[in-house]
């Protein structure tokens, strides 16, 4: 059986390369990014080097001709500071996505799955956190930062597409995975004591592992329709963790997802080490 030919965008950024040991060995992979290598100055094997900022999507469309699905996480980062530096760079973000979708939908692609964040909902998370509000859900989108706002955005693109209504009626079907924390240092560099930091850190955790099959699973499931018959999901990336805030109840549901992994197991000798310090062992 051939394998199903995917698109990776941002492929030398820090989540593709979570990524992209398993989308090797699944797919035949077109591999993009705007430099060659990843954030340790090491080369990205198979990377072509490709702006998406381009309004000019004949520059790039052959890379996305006879895809099965696209895979988004290009990201423009930030130039200078302040709130005028901030927004203009999201702002190009969101022109990215649009260029990307666009081409997708032009190109027939049947899917993108494209990496969002949890602070999509940042204006929920100290709540939750607080025990002031119910675990939060993919269906709650409000931010406090321009980050998470341009993500709020950046999904209803998705959305827009998914639709079909602004596309003659073909909708380019897609997930959003809001990833929440896929480092293993979080626990560790949370001030030694500091148990809010602690809980936050367990909360978002994911697995290099549990990320894959969630992206596996989000491009391969056959029916992702909601409640309405619209192709389009928001799951949150995070992994079976006792301490979570964010629910994936829905991506259990929709595309099975299972994961292996457990933010308290994973780091059950830190806790005790955190505990100890805050005087609670």
């Amino acid at each position: 059986m051939p394998k199903r030919k995917v698109v990776l965008t941002g492929a030398s950024g820090t989540i593709a390369s979570v990524l992209l040991p398993a989308l090797r060995e699944r797919y035949e992979l077109t591999l993009l990014d705007a430099q060659p290598t990843d954030k340790q100055s090491h080369e990205v094997a198979g990377v072509q080097i490709v702006d998406l900022l381009n309004k000019d999507r004949e520059v790039y469309r052959h890379h996305f001709a006879g895809a099965d699905a696209v895979v988004h996480c290009a990201y423009y980062r930030v130039q200078g500071q302040g709130d005028d530096a901030y927004f203009s760079s999201e702002l190009a973000n969101l022109q990215l996505t649009y260029n990307v979708y666009q081409v997708a939908w032009e190109e027939g692609v049947r899917r993108l799955v494209a990496a969002s964040t949890n602070h999509a909902a940042d204006f929920y998370e100290e709540y939750a956190l607080d025990g002031r509000a119910p675990m939060v859900t993919p269906d709650q989108n409000a931010s406090d930062n321009w980050y998470g706002w341009a993500k709020i955005a950046f999904e209803q693109i998705g959305q827009v597409y998914a639709s079909g209504v602004s596309h003659g009626g073909r909708p380019l079907e897609n997930a959003q995975i809001r990833i929440g924390g896929p480092r293993e240092t979080d626990v560790a560099d949370a001030p030694l004591g500091d148990l809010r930091r602690m809980r936050r850190a367990l909360a978002v955790y994911i697995s290099q592992r549990d990320m894959a099959q969630l992206f596996i699973k989000s491009i391969e499931t056959e029916d992702i329709r909601n409640e309405l018959g619209v192709p389009f999901q928001i799951f949150y990336g995070i992994s079976a963790n006792a301490h979570a805030i964010w629910s994936i109840a829905n991506a259990r549901r929709v595309i099975g997802y299972a994961p292996q992994d457990n933010s308290e197991e994973r780091f059950f000798d830190l806790i005790q080490k955190h505990m100890k310090a805050a005087g609670k062992a």
